[in-house]
């Protein structure tokens, strides 16, 4: 949870930053939209959805990128609950969390629905069309205990060079251990540190075009 001695700054008073890493949450240019590119399209998103599909994310956020997944997941009309873990350090309060929401889409009342639930802290939260359990603490200690295995993963902490513990080779390993067969990741970084990180610890790591004014994104496969 954000202390006060780590408060939210707001950029043009819609753009949360944390003053911890000092990075945003979202991108300025449009959040959505490279949560799309990025997270959905770099694992090949909606089309390898199927029944029982599990996401697991680093850095849960304001959480966007689970309103864009599971409103993508409702539209594909897959039977059953999407399943999405995500492992949050810092979580958002619920103040915050609500005022992040405001510039987002109402994606047919799903944002709505996660901020009415959101309390400032992780949990489980099972919502129309969604299974979400948001495992608060540091990844480095919480991944290694968690039992799931992800058919995709957002890699989505802050900037390499402001947070590099969730970026490092000792968590891009536990990254590939909780990956199913055929899984795959995506990340908005192509940070050289870790492209070879996720390739060490056995994905096939693929640059490709990034979203807006990003260049490059990483993408890949857990390798056989």
């Amino acid at each position: 949870m954000q202390t006060p001695e780590d408060p939210i700054q707001w950029l043009d008073g819609e753009v949360p930053l944390s003053t911890r890493f000092d990075d945003p949450f979202f991108s300025l240019e449009n959040g959505t939209e490279e949560t799309r590119h990025v997270f959905l399209a770099g694992n090949h998103l909606p089309g390898r959805f199927a029944e029982d599909f599990q996401i697991a994310e680093l850095g849960f956020g304001t959480g966007l990128n689970l309103l864009v997944a599971w409103d993508a997941w409702e539209k594909a009309g897959v039977p059953g609950p999407l399943r999405f873990t995500s492992f949050e350090a810092f979580p958002l309060s619920s103040e915050d969390m609500v005022r992040a929401h405001a510039v987002f889409p109402a994606f047919d009342g799903k944002r709505d629905l996660l901020s009415a639930a959101w309390r400032g802290r992780g949990g489980r939260f099972d919502l129309p069309g969604l299974h979400l359990e948001v495992v608060e603490g540091d990844a480095r200690e919480t991944l290694a205990r968690w039992e799931g295995a992800a058919d995709a993963w957002f890699l989505d902490g802050f900037a390499p060079a402001k947070n590099p513990e969730l970026w490092a080779p000792e968590l891009m390993r536990e990254v590939a251990r909780h990956t199913a067969e055929g899984g795959s990741f995506a990340t908005y970084t192509a940070a050289g540190a870790v492209r070879r990180a996720l390739a060490e610890a056995g994905f096939a790591v693929t640059r490709s075009k990034g979203y807006g004014r990003k260049r490059h994104m990483s993408q890949g496969r857990l390798e056989p």
